[in-house]
């Protein structure tokens, strides 16, 4: 059973300047969506900077990350619901063929090319790197604090019980 918080604070408009004490009234979406657009904006023109896109970043990862090599049309319903509409998985399949970062075999199962596997690494650093950037300041406590507070906001809303 889920324990629900008891206050009863207000809430407040969202306020970019809110002082400490009365962040607990602040719009939680408000917070998240601005911390979504910064940090997306941020890794995504950190990218651009060589030529990647996050999506296709995603694509590397997940043609890798696996037992088995998956088809396109695997990669597209995985990854899909990141991106910014129904066809950006499949034109970033498309590209990443056609940069030779990924090739499909006779069984049309995508697979990384060497050269492809070494954009992945080189990519893998810059997320690391600008992971470093944006957790400046932050304790890998208090990470896990906010990111466990807004899994339980996720679980109250959608009501899946899996806070």
């Amino acid at each position: 059973m889920k324990q629900r918080s008891d206050s009863t604070t207000d809430q407040a408009p969202a306020d970019p300047a809110a002082t400490d004490d009365v962040l607990a009234g602040q719009p939680v979406g408000y917070w998240s969506g601005r911390a979504h657009a910064a940090v997306t904006r941020h890794l995504r023109d950190a990218m651009a900077r060589i030529d990647v896109t996050q999506p296709q970043y995603w694509v590397l990862n997940r043609v890798s990350g696996g037992p088995t090599a998956p088809d396109r049309a695997e990669v597209v319903a995985q990854l899909s619901p990141l991106a910014d509409g129904p066809d950006e998985i499949s034109r970033v399949v498309d590209q990443l063929l056609h940069r030779g970062w990924l090739r499909a075999d006779a069984a049309q199962r995508l697979h990384l090319t060497g050269t492809g596997e070494a954009a992945r690494i080189r990519l893998r650093a810059l997320v690391t790197e600008v992971r470093v950037e944006v957790h400046a300041g932050v304790t890998d406590e208090e990470y896990v604090a906010a990111l466990k507070v807004l899994r339980t906001m996720v679980a109250n809303v959608e009501g899946d019980g899996h806070a």
